[in-house]
Protein backbone atom coordinates (compact mmCIF):
# COMPACT_ATOMS: atom_id res chain seq x y z
CA UNK A 1 0.00 0.00 0.00
CA UNK A 2 1.07 3.61 -0.56
CA UNK A 3 0.28 6.75 1.41
CA UNK A 4 -2.30 7.61 -1.26
CA UNK A 5 -4.13 4.35 -0.61
CA UNK A 6 -5.04 5.54 2.89
CA UNK A 7 -5.57 9.23 2.07
CA UNK A 8 -8.95 10.71 2.99
CA UNK A 9 -10.89 12.84 0.55
CA UNK A 10 -10.29 16.57 1.03
CA UNK A 11 -10.95 19.67 -1.11
CA UNK A 12 -7.20 19.71 -1.80
CA UNK A 13 -7.21 16.16 -3.21
CA UNK A 14 -10.23 17.05 -5.39
CA UNK A 15 -8.32 20.01 -6.80
CA UNK A 16 -5.45 17.73 -7.84
CA UNK A 17 -7.53 15.72 -10.34
CA UNK A 18 -9.43 16.58 -13.54
CA UNK A 19 -12.96 17.94 -12.98
CA UNK A 20 -15.98 15.85 -13.88
CA UNK A 21 -17.26 14.62 -16.19
CA UNK A 22 -14.43 12.38 -17.29
CA UNK A 23 -14.45 11.36 -20.94
CA UNK A 24 -12.57 8.11 -21.36
CA UNK A 25 -11.77 5.91 -24.35
CA UNK A 26 -10.14 2.53 -24.88
CA UNK A 27 -10.85 -1.20 -24.53
CA UNK A 28 -12.08 -3.27 -21.60
CA UNK A 29 -12.74 -6.88 -20.67
CA UNK A 30 -15.81 -7.40 -18.51
CA UNK A 31 -16.54 -10.64 -16.60
CA UNK A 32 -19.64 -11.66 -14.66
CA UNK A 33 -19.17 -13.70 -11.48
CA UNK A 34 -21.72 -15.43 -9.23
CA UNK A 35 -20.62 -16.12 -5.65
CA UNK A 36 -22.33 -17.11 -2.38
CA UNK A 37 -22.73 -14.09 -0.07
CA UNK A 38 -20.67 -15.86 2.63
CA UNK A 39 -17.61 -15.83 0.32
CA UNK A 40 -17.57 -12.07 -0.03
CA UNK A 41 -15.73 -9.56 2.16
CA UNK A 42 -17.87 -7.32 4.36
CA UNK A 43 -17.57 -4.32 2.09
CA UNK A 44 -19.00 -1.08 3.50
CA UNK A 45 -21.99 -0.12 1.35
CA UNK A 46 -23.79 3.22 1.10
CA UNK A 47 -26.79 3.86 3.31
CA UNK A 48 -29.91 2.19 1.91
CA UNK A 49 -27.95 -0.14 -0.38
CA UNK A 50 -28.13 -3.94 -0.14
CA UNK A 51 -26.45 -6.69 -2.19
CA UNK A 52 -28.70 -8.16 -4.85
CA UNK A 53 -29.05 -11.86 -4.03
CA UNK A 54 -30.70 -14.17 -6.58
CA UNK A 55 -30.56 -17.95 -6.50
CA UNK A 56 -28.52 -17.71 -3.26
CA UNK A 57 -25.74 -15.94 -5.16
CA UNK A 58 -24.43 -12.40 -5.43
CA UNK A 59 -23.42 -10.96 -8.80
CA UNK A 60 -20.06 -9.28 -9.33
CA UNK A 61 -18.60 -7.65 -12.42
CA UNK A 62 -14.87 -7.28 -12.99
CA UNK A 63 -13.64 -4.61 -15.43
CA UNK A 64 -10.08 -4.74 -16.80
CA UNK A 65 -9.75 -1.43 -18.63
CA UNK A 66 -7.09 0.04 -20.90
CA UNK A 67 -7.91 3.76 -21.01
CA UNK A 68 -5.93 5.24 -23.88
CA UNK A 69 -4.65 8.74 -24.75
CA UNK A 70 -7.31 11.01 -26.21
CA UNK A 71 -9.53 10.90 -23.12
CA UNK A 72 -9.38 12.79 -19.83
CA UNK A 73 -6.71 10.39 -18.52
CA UNK A 74 -4.77 7.38 -19.84
CA UNK A 75 -4.23 4.51 -17.38
CA UNK A 76 -5.06 0.89 -16.55
CA UNK A 77 -7.70 -0.20 -14.07
CA UNK A 78 -9.21 -3.27 -12.46
CA UNK A 79 -12.57 -2.48 -10.89
CA UNK A 80 -14.92 -4.85 -9.06
CA UNK A 81 -18.59 -3.84 -8.93
CA UNK A 82 -21.25 -5.53 -6.80
CA UNK A 83 -24.84 -5.66 -8.07
CA UNK A 84 -27.05 -4.02 -5.45
CA UNK A 85 -30.56 -2.76 -4.83
CA UNK A 86 -31.12 0.90 -4.06
CA UNK A 87 -34.55 2.46 -3.60
CA UNK A 88 -36.12 -0.69 -5.12
CA UNK A 89 -33.97 -0.41 -8.24
CA UNK A 90 -31.01 -2.45 -9.43
CA UNK A 91 -27.71 -0.59 -9.44
CA UNK A 92 -24.05 -1.33 -8.72
CA UNK A 93 -21.46 -0.25 -6.17
CA UNK A 94 -17.73 -0.24 -6.92
CA UNK A 95 -16.34 -2.18 -3.95
CA UNK A 96 -12.71 -2.59 -5.09
CA UNK A 97 -10.60 -0.75 -7.64
CA UNK A 98 -6.92 -0.54 -8.50
CA UNK A 99 -5.26 1.89 -10.91
CA UNK A 100 -1.73 2.76 -12.01
CA UNK A 101 -2.28 6.53 -12.18
CA UNK A 102 -2.25 8.97 -9.24
CA UNK A 103 -4.76 11.41 -10.76
CA UNK A 104 -7.23 8.60 -11.40
CA UNK A 105 -6.81 7.35 -7.83
CA UNK A 106 -7.37 10.80 -6.32
CA UNK A 107 -10.20 11.66 -8.70
CA UNK A 108 -12.10 8.43 -8.20
CA UNK A 109 -12.14 9.01 -4.47
CA UNK A 110 -12.58 12.78 -4.35
CA UNK A 111 -15.29 13.07 -7.00
CA UNK A 112 -17.32 9.88 -6.59
CA UNK A 113 -16.21 7.89 -3.56
CA UNK A 114 -14.78 5.01 -5.61
CA UNK A 115 -12.28 3.23 -3.29
CA UNK A 116 -9.35 3.26 -5.71
CA UNK A 117 -5.94 1.97 -4.64
CA UNK A 118 -2.60 1.81 -6.41
CA UNK A 119 -1.30 -1.32 -8.12
CA UNK A 120 0.86 -2.42 -11.04
CA UNK A 121 -1.42 -3.52 -13.90
CA UNK A 122 -0.68 -4.88 -17.36
CA UNK A 123 -2.83 -5.80 -20.37
CA UNK A 124 -0.67 -7.47 -23.01
CA UNK A 125 -0.87 -9.57 -26.14
CA UNK A 126 1.94 -12.07 -26.85
CA UNK A 127 3.69 -9.45 -28.98
CA UNK A 128 3.56 -6.65 -26.42
CA UNK A 129 1.21 -4.13 -24.76
CA UNK A 130 -2.41 -3.96 -25.90
CA UNK A 131 -2.43 -0.24 -26.78
CA UNK A 132 -5.65 -0.54 -28.73
CA UNK A 133 -4.49 -3.45 -30.89
CA UNK A 134 -7.10 -5.89 -32.17
CA UNK A 135 -5.94 -9.48 -32.12
CA UNK A 136 -9.05 -11.64 -32.10
CA UNK A 137 -6.97 -14.81 -32.53
CA UNK A 138 -4.39 -13.99 -29.88
CA UNK A 139 -5.22 -14.17 -26.17
CA UNK A 140 -4.98 -11.05 -24.07
CA UNK A 141 -3.13 -11.48 -20.77
CA UNK A 142 -4.08 -9.36 -17.76
CA UNK A 143 -2.23 -9.18 -14.47
CA UNK A 144 -2.20 -7.17 -11.29
CA UNK A 145 0.67 -6.94 -8.81
CA UNK A 146 1.31 -4.96 -5.64
CA UNK A 147 3.22 -1.75 -6.28
CA UNK A 148 5.96 -2.88 -3.90
CA UNK A 149 7.17 -6.49 -4.47
CA UNK A 150 7.55 -7.12 -0.74
CA UNK A 151 3.78 -6.76 -0.25
CA UNK A 152 2.53 -10.37 -0.45
CA UNK A 153 4.94 -11.18 -3.28
CA UNK A 154 3.74 -12.33 -6.68
CA UNK A 155 0.73 -11.47 -8.79
CA UNK A 156 -2.64 -11.03 -7.11
CA UNK A 157 -4.39 -12.23 -10.27
CA UNK A 158 -3.49 -13.45 -13.75
CA UNK A 159 -6.03 -13.67 -16.55
CA UNK A 160 -6.12 -15.06 -20.09
CA UNK A 161 -8.89 -13.81 -22.40
CA UNK A 162 -9.62 -15.43 -25.78
CA UNK A 163 -12.19 -13.86 -28.08
CA UNK A 164 -14.52 -16.50 -29.48
CA UNK A 165 -17.31 -14.63 -31.29
CA UNK A 166 -17.72 -11.07 -32.54
CA UNK A 167 -21.23 -9.79 -31.91
CA UNK A 168 -23.16 -7.40 -34.17
CA UNK A 169 -23.91 -3.82 -33.26
CA UNK A 170 -22.34 -1.04 -31.25
CA UNK A 171 -24.34 -0.98 -28.03
CA UNK A 172 -24.78 2.11 -25.88
CA UNK A 173 -25.15 1.53 -22.14
CA UNK A 174 -26.41 3.92 -19.47
CA UNK A 175 -26.11 3.01 -15.80
CA UNK A 176 -25.12 4.44 -12.45
CA UNK A 177 -23.02 3.56 -9.45
CA UNK A 178 -24.11 4.22 -5.89
CA UNK A 179 -21.08 5.17 -3.81
CA UNK A 180 -20.40 6.36 -0.25
CA UNK A 181 -18.46 9.62 -0.37
CA UNK A 182 -16.34 10.64 2.63
CA UNK A 183 -17.81 14.15 2.69
CA UNK A 184 -21.07 14.17 0.72
CA UNK A 185 -22.44 10.81 1.81
CA UNK A 186 -24.25 8.49 -0.64
CA UNK A 187 -23.90 9.54 -4.29
CA UNK A 188 -25.35 8.42 -7.58
CA UNK A 189 -22.66 8.47 -10.27
CA UNK A 190 -24.06 8.35 -13.82
CA UNK A 191 -22.20 6.44 -16.52
CA UNK A 192 -22.63 6.34 -20.29
CA UNK A 193 -20.67 4.07 -22.62
CA UNK A 194 -20.79 3.67 -26.40
CA UNK A 195 -18.97 0.59 -27.71
CA UNK A 196 -17.18 0.48 -31.04
CA UNK A 197 -17.57 -3.31 -31.05
CA UNK A 198 -18.23 -6.19 -28.69
CA UNK A 199 -17.15 -9.86 -28.61
CA UNK A 200 -17.82 -12.89 -26.48
CA UNK A 201 -14.68 -13.94 -24.62
CA UNK A 202 -13.51 -17.03 -22.76
CA UNK A 203 -11.71 -15.74 -19.65
CA UNK A 204 -9.80 -17.82 -17.13
CA UNK A 205 -8.14 -16.51 -14.00
CA UNK A 206 -5.53 -17.64 -11.52
CA UNK A 207 -6.07 -15.88 -8.18
CA UNK A 208 -3.58 -15.64 -5.30
CA UNK A 209 -4.92 -16.99 -2.01
CA UNK A 210 -3.04 -14.35 -0.03
CA UNK A 211 -4.08 -11.34 -2.12
CA UNK A 212 -7.01 -8.91 -2.00
CA UNK A 213 -8.93 -10.93 -4.62
CA UNK A 214 -8.82 -14.16 -2.61
CA UNK A 215 -12.64 -14.22 -2.45
CA UNK A 216 -12.56 -15.27 -6.13
CA UNK A 217 -10.36 -18.35 -5.50
CA UNK A 218 -12.09 -21.48 -6.79
CA UNK A 219 -14.41 -19.54 -9.09
CA UNK A 220 -14.36 -18.57 -12.76
CA UNK A 221 -16.56 -16.07 -14.64
CA UNK A 222 -19.93 -17.18 -15.94
CA UNK A 223 -19.66 -14.80 -18.91
CA UNK A 224 -17.05 -12.43 -20.35
CA UNK A 225 -17.12 -9.86 -23.13
CA UNK A 226 -14.56 -7.59 -24.79
CA UNK A 227 -15.70 -4.01 -25.36
CA UNK A 228 -13.65 -2.40 -28.12
CA UNK A 229 -12.99 1.26 -28.92
CA UNK A 230 -15.48 2.51 -26.39
CA UNK A 231 -16.21 6.12 -25.52
CA UNK A 232 -17.41 6.65 -21.96
CA UNK A 233 -18.57 9.58 -19.86
CA UNK A 234 -18.40 9.32 -16.06
CA UNK A 235 -20.17 11.82 -13.83
CA UNK A 236 -22.47 14.76 -14.60
CA UNK A 237 -21.27 18.20 -15.59
CA UNK A 238 -21.58 19.38 -11.96
CA UNK A 239 -21.00 17.51 -8.70
CA UNK A 240 -22.62 14.08 -8.48
CA UNK A 241 -25.97 14.53 -6.77
CA UNK A 242 -26.67 13.27 -3.28
CA UNK A 243 -29.09 10.35 -3.03
CA UNK A 244 -32.21 10.46 -0.94
CA UNK A 245 -31.96 8.13 2.06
Amino acid sequence: MTVLDHQKVTPVSAARCPPEPWRLRGDMYVSLWRLPPARLPRWPLPTGVRPLVTGKRCTLLSFWADYRPGGTLAYHELLIALAVTHRRRIAATAVEAWVDDEQSLLGGRALWGVPKQSAALALTFPGGPANGRRHSREPLHTEIHPVHPDEAGGAWALGVHREILQLPGRPCVRAHLVQQHDIRGPLQVPLRLKAGGISLVRSRFSIARNGPLAFLVGHQPRLSVAVRDFRAVVGPGAAARRTET
